[in-house]
C-alpha cells in the first residue's frame, strides 16, 4: 500500500533527525588545531526538522511560520509589533527610513536634519542616516563600555537635530536613562540598534523597549540565527504600518501574503491621482523596497528563539570565565565594563591594549590567530576615518580621541555558546604564554 502524505512527512522528518546525528556529530577539541571561532551558529536537529518541514509546504515567501516568529519575537521583547526582514542592516534602513516617511506629518525627518550617533560603531547603523539624506553627528564613546559618552549629547545638539540612533555595543547597553531623558526633553526620535544585544537588559527590561523603534539581526554570528535575517520592533501602530509598507514595496495594502481584502474595501479606495476604486493591493504611498524574509528562515528562527535563554546564559558565563582569567593582566589590557544598571548579553569580549604595554594590538592578535583563536576589531573603529565616509556631510563632537583609541588598540574575542570550557581554557593559556614571552 502506498504511504499517505502524512506518513511520508513523518518518515522524512525522522530521517532528518538521523541525518543531524550523522552529519553534525560533536567534534573533539584539539588545542592549537581545532579553531576557536569568535562566533557561529549553534543549532540541533530541531532547526533542521523545522526547516525541512517548512520546505515540504513549499511556501517560499513569508507565511505561517513568519507570522508565528514575529508574534513570538514581539513577546520576547515585551513589545506589540515585530516585522521580520532579510537582514539586520535592512532593519536599520527601514527604521530610519520610517522616520523620514511623509506619513508622520510634521514629525518626519527631512533631508539635512541631523541624527546623533557614535563614530566607533558598525557602518550599517550609520549608513541609513546618510542614505536618507540626513546628517550624522558623531559623538565619542566611553572606555571601557564602548558606548556613547552621554556627556556629549548636549554638545551634539543643534536646531537641526531630530533623532538619536545608537547601537548597544557588543551587547553592552548604552546609558538608556541619560539617552532617553535627552530625547524626551527635546522631543527626539530614538532608534535602538540591538543587533548585537538580543537578551540584554537595562533596569530589568529588555533593550529594544526604550526607543521608538528597535532593530535586531539574525546573521549566523548573532545571538540567534535565521541565516540572513533581521527584524524591526516597535510599540507604535503607526510606525509598524510605515515599516511594513516600506518593507513591502511601499504599498498601502496591509494584507498578509495569500490574503485579500483585509480592509473590507479593496476596490473602494481613492488615493493620489489614481481613479476611484483602484485595486488597493496595487496602490503605493511610499518609496519602498522588497526586504522581506522567507518562511524557511522564520521556521529556523522559531526553534532558535526557544534556545535564546540558554544562549544568553552561556554568553554571560563565558564572559565571566574570560574576565576572571584575564584580570591578572590588567597592567597590559583594559578589561570591559558593563554599563551601570545593565546586564549585557555579551556579543564578544573586548580588550584594549594599553598604550604603555610592551606590545601592540597587532602583536597579540597575530599571536592568537596563529593559534587558531579568531579575533575581530571593534567594527569600523573611527568611522570618520573610513574611506566610505570621506565625502559624507557630517558633524563631529570634538576630535573623537576615544574612537581613535578603539581604532588603534581594541579587539575582541568570542563568548558565543558554541565555546566550551576547553576552548576558553586554551584561550587563557595562550594569553599566559603571550604575556610571559613579552614581559619576561
Amino acid at each position: 500500500m502506498d504511504q499517505s502524505r502524512d506518513e511520508l512527512r513523518s518518515e522524512i522528518l525522522r530521517l532528518v533527525r538521523d541525518y543531524y546525528r550523522a552529519a553534525f556529530a560533536h567534534e573533539s577539541f584539539t588545542p592549537g588545531q581545532t579553531p576557536v571561532p569568535y562566533a557561529g551558529r549553534v543549532f540541533d536537529a530541531e532547526e533542521l526538522e523545522r526547516l525541512v518541514d517548512s520546505a515540504l509546504d513549499f511556501w517560499l515567501t513569508a507565511g505561517p511560520h513568519t507570522t508565528e516568529f514575529e508574534r513570538r519575537l514581539a513577546q520576547a521583547f515585551n513589545l506589540r509589533h515585530a516585522l521580520f526582514v532579510n537582514s539586520g542592516s535592512s532593519a536599520n534602513l527601514l527604521a530610519v527610513s520610517a522616520l523620514a516617511s511623509p506619513k508622520l506629518g510634521d514629525k518626519r525627518l527631512h533631508p539635512g536634519d541631523e541624527v546623533i550617533t557614535v563614530a566607533a560603531g558598525f557602518p550599517t547603523t550609520v549608513n541609513p542616516i546618510v542614505q536618507n539624506g540626513l546628517v550624522p553627528v558623531f559623538c565619542d564613546v566611553s572606555i571601557p563600555n564602548y558606548n556613547i559618552d552621554v556627556g556629549q549629547l548636549e554638545q551634539a545638539y543643534s536646531d537641526r537635530t531630530r533623532a538619536v540612533v545608537l547601537a548597544h555595543s557588543l551587547g553592552n547597553p548604552f546609558d538608556l536613562d541619560a539617552v532617553r531623558d535627552f530625547c524626551d526633553r527635546h522631543d527626539f526620535w530614538l532608534i535602538e540598534d540591538c543587533c548585537d544585544a538580543l537578551g540584554s537588559t537595562y533596569r530589568g527590561r529588555h533593550v529594544g523597549g526604550f526607543g521608538d523603534l528597535a532593530t535586531v539581526s539574525f546573521y549566523p554570528a548573532h545571538h540567534i540565527t535565521t541565516g540572513e535575517g533581521g527584524a524591526v520592533l516597535t510599540n507604535e501602530a503607526t510606525l509598524k504600518r510605515i515599516v511594513e509598507s516600506l518593507r513591502d514595496w511601499g504599498r498601502d495594502c496591509w494584507c498578509e501574503p495569500g490574503k485579500v481584502n483585509t480592509c473590507g474595501k479593496r476596490f473602494a479606495w481613492q488615493l493620489g491621482d489614481l481613479p476611484a476604486g483602484y485595486d488597493h493591493k496595487y496602490i503605493y504611498t511610499q518609496i519602498g523596497y522588497n526586504l522581506k524574509a522567507t518562511d524557511l528562515q522564520a521556521a529556523i528562527g522559531i526553534a532558535q528563539l526557544d534556545k535564546l535563554p540558554r544562549f544568553v546564559e552561556s554568553r554571560r558565563n563565558n564572559f565571566r570565565f574570560l574576565f576572571a582569567g584575564l584580570s591578572k593582566f590588567e597592567e597590559y589590557f583594559v578589561l570591559p565594563e558593563s554599563t551601570p544598571n545593565s546586564e549585557p548579553s555579551w556579543f564578544g569580549f573586548p580588550l584594549a591594549v594599553r598604550p604603555k604595554a610592551p606590545f601592540a594590538r597587532s602583536d597579540v592578535v597575530q599571536f592568537l590567530e596563529d593559534r587558531k583563536i579568531a579575533t575581530r576589531l571593534l567594527f569600523g573603529g573611527n568611522l570618520t576615518r573610513q574611506p566610505a565616509y570621506r565625502d559624507v556631510a557630517h558633524r563631529k563632537v570634538g576630535d573623537l580621541p576615544n574612537s581613535d583609541f578603539v581604532m588603534n588598540h581594541v579587539f575582541w574575542i568570542g563568548v558565543y555558546p558554541g565555546l566550551t570550557p576547553r576552548h576558553l581554557e586554551y584561550v587563557l593559556c595562550c594569553f599566559d604564554e603571550f604575556v610571559k614571552a613579552r614581559t619576561g
